[in-house]
């Protein structure tokens, strides 16, 4: 009989040892409370807890990366579109975080939800697509005064991927292809003004000196018979034979 009591007491003994010792690690932080109340948050470390008068609740001062699922979201310019995001948050007071909301996951998780489909329909597709660090800014800054009552701070939030209908996504291609051609044609047009411009102030520079024209026709002469073309047909110039011409006009005056 003796024995079994001894045994007894080891075992209640251990029980209660068991249930007033809690170690809690760097990133952890314990929110006491003793007889349902309140009595603030310890830790890290060893934690010594009075068995049946006080409960602790654990909670994690790490990073959370919590990913928002998808939403419709129909912008501003009445385009239906996917939307998800993913939200970084950490428990700033682990008091807070327990005492003022049921769940601070769940929760954190549904603000992020609508105020992700609140802000992107206020916004228009070609801003949804281009300008997405103001709008992630937006969004952090929403959802982070909606949390701040719980004490948790929301460091980070991103737009990751929004999916277009098909129909929309042809349409931005046609678009970016006119784009493409119309900066092609610019490019080219501006090519031929500017070539026009030499062309016409080196006509105005060999036009200054006759010799300087037939030179340039002898180039050309040059270029054409390093073809390999069996006959070449080419126009000549009056203006070569005017020299013979003129010696010609003068040989037979002077023979008169």
């Amino acid at each position: 009989m003796a024995s079994a009591g001894v045994l007894t007491i080891i075992i209640i003994a251990l029980f209660i040892l068991a249930n007033a010792v809690r170690i809690l690690r760097e990133y952890e932080r314990g929110v006491i409370f003793r007889l349902g109340r309140l009595i603030g948050g310890k830790g890290p470390g060893l934690i010594l807890l009075i068995p049946i008068v006080d409960r602790m609740v654990r909670v994690s001062l790490r990073v959370v990366t919590m990913d928002v699922p998808a939403q419709d979201v129909i912008t501003r310019d009445n385009v239906s579109v996917k939307v998800n995001a993913v939200v970084y948050f950490r428990v700033m007071d682990a008091n807070k975080a327990i005492v003022a909301v049921e769940d601070f996951l769940y929760a954190t998780s549904m603000i992020s939800q609508t105020t992700l489909r609140s802000v992107l329909g206020q916004v228009e597709l070609d801003d949804l697509l281009t300008n997405r660090e103001e709008i992630n800014r937006k969004l952090q800054h929403i959802i982070d005064d909606q949390t701040e009552p719980w004490g948790i701070k929301v460091s980070v939030v991103e737009v990751k991927n929004v999916d277009l209908p098909e129909n929309m996504q042809r349409a931005i291609a046609r678009q970016a292809e006119a784009e493409r051609e119309r900066r092609a044609k610019v490019i080219h047009a501006d090519g031929e003004y500017q070539a026009s411009e030499k062309l016409a102030a080196a006509a105005e520079i060999i036009g200054r000196t006759p010799v300087g024209i037939q030179l340039r026709f002898l180039q050309t002469l040059t270029e054409v018979a390093t073809e390999k073309n069996s006959t070449t047909i080419f126009p000549v110039p009056i203006d070569l034979f005017t020299p013979f011409v003129k010696k010609l006009t003068k040989e037979s005056e002077q023979g008169k």
